[in-house]
């Protein structure tokens, strides 16, 4: 009973933090509501730009539009739960540069935990109403026979890909550690490799699709779960078997592992903003 009465007290804890910083976020509606549209807009304005291109072209790279709208949407969605439940680490620069960290360590509640909730995205709620419906739209219109063990089996890669999303946000930020930056630079341009994963793999050189899938496996994210969904081959160009896909959970079980242990070493050397 301890261990499930330990959780539940850690989940409460955990949404209640979230649910003050959007109270805050909501003393300020005109702002709430400019990052709201901001991002949905930011996504339609990428909808545009493929549907520009597939008006050119039937496929790329034998990927019709309603396939690479459903690897653009799960990214977008992927981008919509990080900052509604784990915007927090994105601050932890700013925590371990201003010395805020110190706070943190001597409260009973975990550390890693307190630094997640630290803040909230409110620019995922625009990414999430927008990723929501290209990624049901794509879903509707790809041709899949959906079965129950499919539809298990997706929602599991799903699931698995926003993991590695986090993950590997939470150890690039976990750099700061040794960077001793306030921003978080480094966390930001891997982030923008991220975005290299709205498009199908394979329309990329060799270099590219390493750093995706070897370097830092953004493609397990939405290219190989998609793939895996959809069946065939994945990425209809020398990319892999689509069965690559269903080896995501135990790359989101890998980076998992790897971002708390770089948290959990940084954090050992951490002493403070006046050491």
């Amino acid at each position: 009973m301890r261990p499930r009465t330990g959780l539940r007290r850690g989940v409460r804890i955990y949404r209640r933090s979230l649910g003050a910083h959007l109270r805050a976020t909501l003393e300020y509606e005109a702002d709430f509501w400019i990052l709201v549209a901001g991002s949905a807009l930011t996504q339609v304005v990428g909808l545009a730009f493929l549907g520009a291109v597939f008006s050119r072209v039937p496929q790329i790279n034998g990927w019709s539009f309603a396939e690479v709208v459903l690897i653009y949407s799960m990214v977008v969605l992927s981008d919509a739960i990080g900052p509604l439940l784990c915007e927090g680490m994105w601050r932890l620069p700013w925590l371990i540069n201003r010395g805020e960290l110190d706070y943190r360590l001597v409260r009973p509640y975990p550390v890693l935990l307190q630094v997640l909730s630290h803040d909230l995205g409110i620019n995922g709620l625009g990414n999430l109403v927008t990723g929501g419906a290209m990624f049901g739209w794509a879903l509707w219109r790809v041709d899949v026979d959906w079965t129950p063990s499919l539809v298990a089996g997706g929602l599991l890669l799903f699931a698995s890909g926003m993991l590695i999303k986090l993950a590997i946000s939470l150890a690039s930020n976990a750099t700061s550690f040794w960077l001793g930056s306030g921003e978080s630079i480094f966390a930001y341009a891997v982030h923008q490799i991220g975005d290299l994963a709205r498009y199908p793999v394979s329309v990329y050189a060799v270099g590219v699709r390493l750093v995706l899938i070897v370097g830092v496996p953004f493609a397990f994210v939405s290219f190989f779960p998609a793939s895996a969904v959809l069946g065939g081959d994945a990425g209809r160009g020398g990319v892999g078997p689509s069965w690559l896909g269903w080896l995501t959970p135990l790359v989101a079980a890998y980076c998992v592992t790897v971002a708390v242990l770089v948290f959990r070493a940084g954090l050992r050397r951490y002493d403070s903003a006046g050491n």
